[in-house]
């Protein structure tokens, strides 16, 4: 084989978690109760264009959870070897980001280094000057006269390209629509770009031409240039920016499925019971918030430093080193963040259960259990997707911030946290080093963005108080 494939323990649960959404999706879709709100979710243009924005990101980090090794040339009748690296399936589309790498800083677009450096001229002479990069920019004969001409030819090419895949994209929604209402092609792309049905097709082709275009154009631009330049070892910054994608998301689902547990099982029972349950649960989630949380985290991350540097034999390669701090991280958000959450299901059940079909079900005889299960739970379910939505941005940002600490993942591992701590030293140097911050900032505030938009949406369209209103 080319490769051999590898399965971490992040990427497992990021497909189970997959496949949990692929039977809710099913589930949803049989249930006119369920079907109905997520309808309305996706007749919000704004929750539409985040949600187009939220699956770009989606499929870049699925794409980065597809592992392997790959295959190293061995002699005719010697077993297959494989090299000690593990990549992904983003790295393989990515071979020229991954591989182009320079000497040093290099600022975006740029075809020389960031700084000045001896340079020995043919005559013997030496001089200081800004060294040529050895990719970025390696087409252009002279820079000087050829570099703008080439900038804009390929941020044209792009744009067209983008368009021309945006009237495609059009013409195959229209020849959808048509199909399937029975009306003409032209009434269709009328109908379509004029948002005449119950999904906003406009804003969902604007926001897809959007990032069509922008995509394109960064494309053709990093076919000959770094566009966001380069860091301290010569890294593509826009490679790590996209690569740091993988792990904001595990680190905002993954976070969520530790947590729901807790919360949900501890909250409903602290308010159905109430008595010595409620005042037992109260007393763990207060002594628990009482502990600053990074304390918790940092102390847990050192003890899993310590069983990883001990164990060397279990963890054979530095991606399932840093994998494992990585899913640790999560489960130490998880265990740290569910409070919240549980303070608020307590006060809801507390008010459930004070309503007449729950005492009218308990004078029946109905068991606890049934009654949780049939009229508890299903009341707060609102609640409980409103609450993981809008609580995904945070620990997104809480990752970049504890990695900006040091209490974060693994140093090796890709992550915005990781780019912030770094820019951090180069913002003092002179000249200032901006751009790995700005990158990483970009791409955060794009994934909060969409997330915080989304979580807007759903809550207006499970919230019953909302739509009472």
């Amino acid at each position: 084989m080319m490769f051999k494939p590898v399965m971490l323990w992040t990427d497992a649960l990021i497909f189970l978690l997959l496949a949990a959404v692929g039977i809710f999706t099913w589930y949803v879709r049989r249930h006119d109760h369920l079907r109905v709100p997520w309808r309305r979710v996706l007749t919000n243009p704004t929750g539409m264009a985040a949600a187009v924005v939220l699956m770009v990101f989606v499929v870049i980090g699925l794409l980065d959870s597809l592992h392997y090794r790959p295959a190293l040339t061995s002699k005719a009748g010697q077993p297959a070897r494989y090299g000690v690296e593990v990549l992904s399936a983003l790295d393989a589309m990515l071979p020229e980001l991954r591989a182009h790498k320079e000497k040093t800083y290099s600022a975006p677009l740029a075809t020389h280094l960031y700084a000045k450096e001896a340079i020995v001229l043919a005559d013997g002479r030496s001089v200081r000057d800004y060294p040529r990069l050895k990719y970025g920019g390696a087409q252009l004969t002279d820079t000087h006269s050829q570099w703008e001409h080439d900038i804009l030819q390929r941020i044209i090419a792009g744009v067209l390209k983008g368009l021309a895949l945006t009237v495609l994209l059009v013409l195959l929604l229209s020849a959808s629509l048509a199909r399937q209402q029975a009306i003409g092609l032209k009434v269709a792309l009328i109908r379509l770009l004029r948002d005449g049905d119950a999904i906003p097709w406009r804003t969902l082709l604007i926001t897809c031409s959007i990032l069509l275009v922008l995509g394109l154009v960064i494309a053709q631009l990093a076919a000959a240039y770094h566009v966001f330049g380069t860091d301290k070892v010569g890294q593509d910054v826009l490679y790590s920016s996209l690569k740091s994608i993988r792990t904001g998301l595990v680190i905002g689902t993954l976070t969520t499925l530790v947590m729901l547990p807790f919360a949900l099982l501890l909250g409903i029972v602290a308010g159905y019971f109430r008595g010595w349950v409620d005042d037992l649960i109260q007393y763990l989630y207060t002594t628990l918030n009482s502990i600053p949380g990074v304390l918790l985290i940092a102390a847990s991350v050192l003890i899993v430093q310590v069983y990883i540097e001990a164990h060397p034999d279990i963890f054979d390669t530095t991606a399932a080193r840093s994998d494992v701090r990585l899913l640790f991280l999560c489960l130490i958000l998880g265990v740290t963040s569910w409070t919240g959450l549980c303070r608020l299901l307590r006060g809801e059940t507390l008010k459930l259960r004070e309503q007449e079909y729950i005492q009218a079900a308990t004078a029946f005889g109905v068991s606890h259990w049934r009654i949780i299960t049939r009229h508890i739970l299903p009341n707060l379910q609102h609640l409980v997707l409103i609450t993981v939505v809008m609580d995904f941005s945070g620990l997104v940002l809480a990752e970049a911030v504890l990695s900006y600490v040091g209490v974060g993942v693994d140093p090796a591992t890709y992550s915005w946290g990781n780019m912030i701590n770094s820019a951090r030293l180069e913002m003092a140097r002179e000249p200032v080093v901006w751009w790995q911050l700005s990158a990483a900032f970009v791409f955060m505030f794009a994934l909060v963005l969409a997330a915080n938009l989304f979580a807007d949406s759903v809550r207006d369209a499970f919230d019953p108080r909302g739509r009472a209103q």
